[in-house]
């Protein structure tokens, strides 16, 4: 996540902790042959301003695997443009909430294979429901997140990604129940955030549904029970006996 323009580690979207510089984190992970990056800057949205293009384009230029951004996309146009800059995806999360007829406006403009749908989703009330939730978990949707993870496929979103805000930053495993519920019903590409501390937890995730994808933070930023800096990631032996690659 980027945070006034540094890379940052959050728990449970509250309190980020300043990891390095977000460039500077792309070359170290273009050296470990990371297999794709996701880098959503947590400012734009709440702070009601456009992309950071200059961030996007020196981002794009570095990177030497696949690149999605996200973080103050509010039309197709902006969609357009940030995959002009290099991009192979775009993250939306607000927006798709706020106008989900701009999934469909932007699968257009760019292809479906490059719209990625976010959701944010975190217990929330009395009865402690799961409801997909926009502006870094301060503004509650009402909407299940199953049901809108299906109508953003059906209006041409091309990947899921489900990130459980609860278990962000904790380490403690993905919410698997979650991520059963939502594949059960969509059958676009998903990939799965919030939770990851081990190796272990990314192949609890693989054996079970296969054809998925598992994203990490803490896991490759932070080391050991303390939790010191340093970017790593495991290398292609460890990654090949998962079963798979992980994002």
């Amino acid at each position: 996540m980027v945070h006034r323009r540094g890379l940052v580690k959050t728990v449970r979207f509250s309190n980020p902790k300043y990891v390095g510089d977000p460039i500077n984190a792309v070359r170290i992970f273009n050296e470990k042959e990371v297999d794709e990056i996701v880098v959503l800057d947590i400012d734009a949205t709440v702070e009601k301003r456009d992309p950071d293009y200059d961030l996007v384009s020196k981002l794009a230029m570095e990177c030497r695997m696949p690149l999605c951004y996200g973080g103050g996309v509010r039309s197709a146009d902006q969609v357009q443009r940030i995959i002009g800059l290099g991009v192979e995806k775009v993250a939306i999360g607000a927006l798709a909430v706020e106008q989900p007829h701009l999934i469909s406006k932007a699968s257009e403009k760019v292809g479906s294979q490059s719209i990625a749908v976010v959701l944010d989703v975190k217990r929330t009330g009395l009865r402690r429901r799961q409801e997909v939730v926009t502006h870094n978990g301060a503004r509650r949707t009402g909407l299940d997140p199953v049901d809108f993870a299906r109508r953003c496929a059906e209006l041409g979103a091309g990947e899921v990604i489900l990130n459980s805000v609860d278990r962000d930053g904790n380490m403690e495993g993905y919410d698997l129940d979650l991520v059963r519920r939502v594949r059960e019903k969509v059958s676009v590409p998903i990939t799965v955030m919030g939770g990851a501390g081990s190796l272990e937890h990314i192949r609890a995730l693989v054996d079970e549904f296969q054809l998925i994808g598992a994203a990490a933070g803490s896991l490759f930023v932070f080391k050991g029970k303390y939790r010191a800096v340093l970017i790593n990631y495991p290398d292609r032996e460890a990654r090949d006996s998962l079963g798979r690659s992980s994002t």
